[in-house]
């Protein structure tokens, strides 16, 4: 299966001007590996004044609006592995009070009636 690839609205317009600066569809589509159909679609686009600046304008917005979407996911997956984590550490058993050692056993704190 072909993979969807996107070009730059200034690969494109690159592309289209060598065209009309003479090279043919063929030549032009191998060294680019594009279809000679989507060039022409791209010429003609060109012609028509299609890749002036507010189209990049929009091409650019849409590139935003796709990072936005990309990091807002990131956001909520990070969320809910923080509440997933924070109900984690509230199930997780309490460590005791006070240090042990294996060879000493739990420290001795003195009990209320010895301190007097």
């Amino acid at each position: 299966m072909a993979k969807h690839r996107t070009h730059s609205m200034e690969f494109k317009r690159q592309v289209a001007q060598e065209f009309l600066s003479g090279e043919t569809l063929y030549s032009l589509a191998k060294r680019h590996d594009v279809s000679r159909t989507l060039l022409r679609i791209w010429v003609r686009k060109y012609e028509q004044g299609a890749f002036d600046d507010e189209a990049q304008a929009a091409d650019l917005v849409q590139e935003y609006e796709a990072r936005i979407a990309a990091l807002e996911r990131l956001v909520g997956k990070q969320a809910l592995e923080l509440e997933f984590l924070k109900g984690a550490l509230k199930r997780a058993p309490r460590p005791r009070s006070g240090t042990t050692s294996v060879i000493t056993g739990p420290l001795v704190s003195p009990s209320p009636k010895d301190a007097g």
